[in-house]
């Protein structure tokens, strides 16, 4: 798996026009999952993002999580992640997993942040517009294959 994260005041998700989701103060998870990854994985990540300390102390020092905050994630299928753009001019996407293996990897990954953080999501394979209040801006990539 690959992982965007932006640290964020807030962030809203559309498809269609309709809002879909919307958090505040937290992280803005844009995630892809590649044709190898598994339920190991996912646990991985789930821990990781949630316990990862990027938001500020009363000191003014990255050394709280988005759990110890009280932050929210909004979490977003991002297969456009997976890209590899080392060839040419067009990114290819074969490393993707498929729709019918990534979606049940990205509700098991926002099942597993739930039992750490508030989890909001995107619409898997959909068309969506998202808006973010970028925090910093603090944006960092995470990927199991590190």
């Amino acid at each position: 798996m690959i992982l965007l994260c932006e640290r964020v005041n807030g962030a809203t998700l559309t498809v269609d026009g309709e809002l879909i989701s919307e958090i505040g103060k937290g992280l803005a998870v844009f995630v892809g999952v590649f044709g190898d990854d598994d339920e190991t994985d996912v646990k991985k990540v789930a821990k990781k993002i949630c316990e990862l300390r990027i938001f500020e102390n009363e000191s003014g020092k990255m050394d709280k999580s988005v759990s110890d905050i009280g932050g929210e994630i909004l979490l977003v299928s991002n297969f456009t992640l997976c890209g590899d753009t080392s060839h040419g001019r067009r990114p290819e996407f074969i490393r993707a997993a498929r729709p019918e293996k990534a979606e049940p990897l990205y509700e098991a990954l926002a099942k597993e942040m739930s039992s750490y953080v508030n989890v909001r999501l995107g619409v898997f394979g959909a068309d969506m517009k998202i808006s973010v209040d970028n925090d910093g801006p603090v944006n960092l990539i995470y990927s199991t294959r590190q």
